[in-house]
């Protein structure tokens, strides 16, 4: 008896609660065995519709990085620093390298996007005397193409 037909004798939904790893290499193996009628199709949909959702939840947070340092960089110049100027080369790098790697990332940020509060700017001014001259409604646009 093989090591597949082992980690078989589990129900899937058991070790998928129990291992995800584990089940996700059982998975794996079915997959490249061509035994596709022992598959947990619909949690293995899911878990591939869940890449995707991550890989938008990280683009998300880069952007909501870099605008906070972005808005602070203009709106605090007296505490402007090395570690600002850091985070925005980094957190540039980083979109760059991920719009290139995952291309169809593009379209959730390719088009308009006024960027409000939730990307986390107007939060990270801390203090009232901070937010002075700055607008609740941050005028910062995002456009496909945009350098």
């Amino acid at each position: 008896m093989g090591c597949l037909e082992l980690k078989l004798k589990k129900p899937m939904a058991t070790l998928y609660q129990q291992d995800v790893i584990a089940w996700a290499n059982q998975q794996a193996a079915l997959l490249r065995a061509g035994r596709f009628a022992e598959l947990d199709v619909e949690q293995v949909a899911e878990e591939i519709e869940d890449v995707g959702k991550s890989e938008q939840r990280e683009l998300a947070n880069r952007i909501a990085v870099l605008l906070a340092h972005l808005l602070k960089w203009q709106f605090q110049p007296e505490r402007q620093g090395r570690s600002w100027r850091q985070t925005i080369t980094v957190q540039r790098r980083a979109i760059a390298k991920r719009l290139q790697r995952t291309p169809s990332l593009k379209s959730v940020f390719g088009r308009y996007a006024v960027v409000g509060r939730s990307m986390g700017g107007w939060r990270s001014f801390g203090n009232r005397r901070n937010r002075a001259g700055f607008s609740r409604r941050m005028p910062l646009v995002y456009r496909s193409g945009d350098g």
